[in-house]
């Protein structure tokens, strides 16, 4: 995680073994792939209701202009074609159907989306935001997903996050994991007597993944997402280890005090209430994020 957004920047390049999953680069680059079958066991239809509250500008031109920072898979990247594609997409796309709107994803710098929306280019930001209520006193959010850290081991390994004194843990440089949660976890085992936590860096979230597979660490920790994420695209040979924690809200940040905040909010809660969202979150391997009711502007902190 990172303190500008609990997301992690993204880069992945060639290794011995493909996984999918987000790191700190800024490249424009990404081997992410979509799921290979997406349930479509629940219908997704306009609600004429809620398409009649929307802005003007955006029920007339038919379009949600949406600003998106890519690469962070699973949530958003490129797929080989250069598709902005990943969970937050469809879930943007089914959002535009109980809207009867059409997104269309516009792509800028992370640190641009907000000044965008705050300006009106933009009518929503999809990158992966945290609600914080920092960010609040510029915009508002709906939320829609709970992101924290967790842990992947290899499938069958009995590596606790909470008793890891003495083992190698692989993360990504500068995220949250390398600079407080790995520190601070070791620094217990000091205190306690014990071995530190032998912390492996890499420059990319795709290399730490890989050197899991490869058994050259016997953990690795990441954002929730990311990880489960990875651990699908393993087939098989990685599992989640712990649950989630240091757990915060994913948002879709919009203009302040603008009539699209409850609309949005309340077509994210009839794919959460339907089912549809859970489905999307499944055929991504990112269902432990998903919530029970969406808030406008739910930060915890």
């Amino acid at each position: 995680m990172r303190v500008r957004g609990m997301r992690m920047w993204m880069a992945l390049g060639a290794a011995a073994l493909t996984l999918t999953a987000a790191g700190c680069s800024n490249s424009e680059g990404d081997s992410g792939s979509a799921p290979t079958s997406v349930s479509q066991s629940v219908t997704v239809t306009k609600n004429a209701s809620l398409h009649d509250q929307l802005p003007d500008r955006i029920k007339s031109s038919g379009q949600l202009i949406v600003g998106v920072n890519v690469p962070y898979s699973p949530n958003e990247f490129k797929d080989s074609s250069g598709k902005i594609v990943g969970f937050d997409v469809d879930v943007m796309n089914k959002i535009g159907t109980v809207l009867g709107v059409t997104p269309v994803y516009k792509e800028a710098d992370f640190d641009k989306i907000i000044p965008a929306i705050q300006q009106g280019t933009f009518d929503v930001g999809m990158s992966s935001f945290t609600d914080t209520r920092e960010r609040e006193k510029t915009v508002d959010f709906v939320t829609y997903f709970s992101a924290g850290v967790q842990w992947a081991r290899p499938a069958g390994k009995n590596i606790d996050p909470n008793n890891a004194c003495g083992l190698s843990v692989a993360v990504q440089s500068t995220t949250t994991e390398d600079t407080d949660e790995l520190p601070a976890k070791s620094q217990a085992c000091v205190d306690a007597g014990k071995k530190p936590i032998n912390k492996v860096k890499f420059d990319d979230q795709a290399s730490a993944t890989n050197a899991l597979m490869l058994g050259k660490v016997d953990a690795m920790s990441a954002d929730s997402p990311v990880t489960a994420y990875a651990v699908k695209q393993s087939n098989g040979k990685l599992e989640l280890a712990g649950d989630i924690f240091d757990s915060a809200p994913y948002g879709f940040p919009v203009q302040k005090g603008s009539p699209l905040g409850p609309v949005l909010q309340k077509a994210v809660q009839e794919l959460i209430d339907s089912g549809a969202f859970a489905e999307v979150a499944r055929s991504w391997g990112v269902e432990n994020g998903v919530i029970k009711q969406s808030e406008l502007n739910g930060a915890i902190s």
